[in-house]
C-alpha cells in the first residue's frame, strides 16, 4: 500500500467509482457523488448499485456529499465528471485545492465551444497544479471483476506519472506512463465519434467487413487531427488510440456504441441518454471535433456524417450511404 498519499475521486459513476476502488487499494482515498443513495451504499455496502450492480468495492473506500471534505487535504484530485461539468466542477473546489496538487483527468471528451481537452480547462480554470490524464481500453465492470487490463497516466512529469502509477497500478491493472498529454487525451474523445459509427453498423447489420473499414479509417481520421493538433502519431497506435478504439467500438458494454446501436434504430439522442441513465461523450463531442477538422483542415468524413445523425439531420442508414460517397485515395500518404 502507498503510504501518505491521500487521493480523491470526483465522479461516482462507473469509472470514477472504478478508479477509486483501485487507488483504495493501494493508498487512502475518498470519492465524491452527488447522490446521497449513492455515498450511503458505498460506505455501508460497499458497493455502488446505480453503476455497478453486483460488484463489490474496496471496503477502505469511503464516499462522500461533500466537495470540500473530498478535496481540501487531498494530495491528488482525479476528476471522473463528464467533460461538460468539468469547468464548474473545478469552479467549486478551486477554493479548496491544496497548492500544486496534480489533477488527474478521466474524462473523454472536448469542451463544448471551447474545444478545449480536459487539462486545457484545468490549466485555465485552476493554473499552477500539474494536469494529466488516465486513459486506455477501460470497461469499468470488467476492470472490477478483476479481468486484467492496462492503462495509461500521462502527464508532462515524469517522476510524477511514475509516482501516479502506483497510485493506480495493481497485478492485474497495468499503468503505463506517456508524455504526450494531448495525444492521449484526443484519442479518448475522438473514438467514442467513431464508436458511434461502429455502434450503428452493428444496429443497420451492414456486416462485419463493412465495420472493420469504419473502424479502421475511424482510426485514420483520429491518427491525422491528433497529429495536427500537436498529438505524437504512435500514441494512437498505443493503449489510447487503438487499444481505447477497439474496446469502445466492439464491446457491447460501451455507451458510444450502444447509442449508435439505437440511433439506427431511429432513436433521438435524448431518448438514448434518458434509457442510459449516464453520459455518452461522443454525442458531445462529435459536432467539435468537425469544427475543430474544419479548423485544421484535416477531413474527418466519418465523423461528419456521426455529427450529422447526432443533430437529427440525417438517418444511420442515409450516414452510411454518404459515407460510400467518399473518395478512396491511397491509404498510407496523409494518414499522420
Amino acid at each position: 500500500m502507498t503510504r501518505d498519499i491521500r487521493v480523491a475521486v470526483l465522479g461516482g459513476g462507473s469509472w470514477g467509482t472504478t478508479v477509486a476502488s483501485l487507488a483504495a487499494a493501494r493508498t487512502e482515498t475518498v470519492l465524491w457523488a452527488r447522490r446521497a443513495s449513492t455515498v450511503e451504499a458505498i460506505n455501508d455496502r460497499h458497493e455502488n448499485p446505480d453503476y455497478l450492480a453486483g460488484l463489490p468495492l474496496h471496503r477502505r473506500l469511503t464516499a462522500t456529499t461533500s466537495l470540500k471534505e473530498a478535496v481540501y487535504d487531498a494530495d491528488v484530485v482525479v476528476l471522473g465528471v463528464p467533460s461538460q461539468e468539468f469547468r464548474p466542477t473545478l469552479d467549486q473546489i478551486s477554493d479548496y485545492l491544496r497548492p500544486w496538487i496534480p489533477l488527474v483527468s478521466l474524462a473523454k471528451g472536448l469542451e463544448r465551444g471551447t474545444h478545449m481537452r480536459m487539462t486545457e480547462v484545468i490549466a485555465d480554470v485552476v493554473p499552477g497544479h500539474p494536469a494529466g490524464v488516465l486513459s486506455g481500453p477501460n470497461l469499468a465492470r470488467e476492470v472490477l471483476q478483476g479481468f486484467a487490463a492496462a492503462a495509461v497516466v500521462a502527464i508532462p512529469d515524469h517522476h510524477l506519472a511514475e509516482s501516479l502509477q502506483k497510485v493506480f497500478a495493481s497485478t492485474v491493472f497495468r499503468v503505463y506512463t506517456n508524455n504526450d498529454v494531448t495525444g492521449c487525451e484526443l484519442g479518448g474523445a475522438l473514438k467514442n465519434v467513431i464508436a458511434i459509427a461502429a455502434g450503428m453498423a452493428e444496429g443497420l447489420g451492414v456486416g462485419d467487413n463493412t465495420r472493420a473499414m469504419v473502424i479502421t479509417r475511424g482510426l485514420a481520421e483520429m491518427t491525422r487531427l491528433g497529429v495536427a493538433m500537436g498529438g505524437d502519431p504512435r500514441t494512437f497506435a498505443g493503449l489510447t488510440g487503438l487499444g481505447d478504439l477497439m474496446a469502445t467500438c466492439l464491446s457491447p458494454l460501451s455507451r458510444n456504441r450502444r447509442v449508435g446501436e439505437e440511433l439506427a434504430r431511429g432513436r433521438s439522442v435524448e431518448e438514448i441518454t434518458a434509457q442510459l441513465g449516464m453520459v455518452a461523450e461522443g454525442t458531445k463531442s462529435a459536432q467539435s471535433v468537425v469544427e475543430i477538422a474544419q479548423q485544421h483542415e484535416v477531413e474527418v468524413p466519418v465523423a461528419a456524417e456521426v455529427a450529422a445523425v447526432v443533430r437529427g439531420e440525417c438517418t444511420a442508414v442515409q450516414a452510411y450511404r454518404g459515407l460510400g460517397k467518399v473518395r478512396p485515395t491511397s491509404e498510407i500518404h496523409g494518414v499522420v
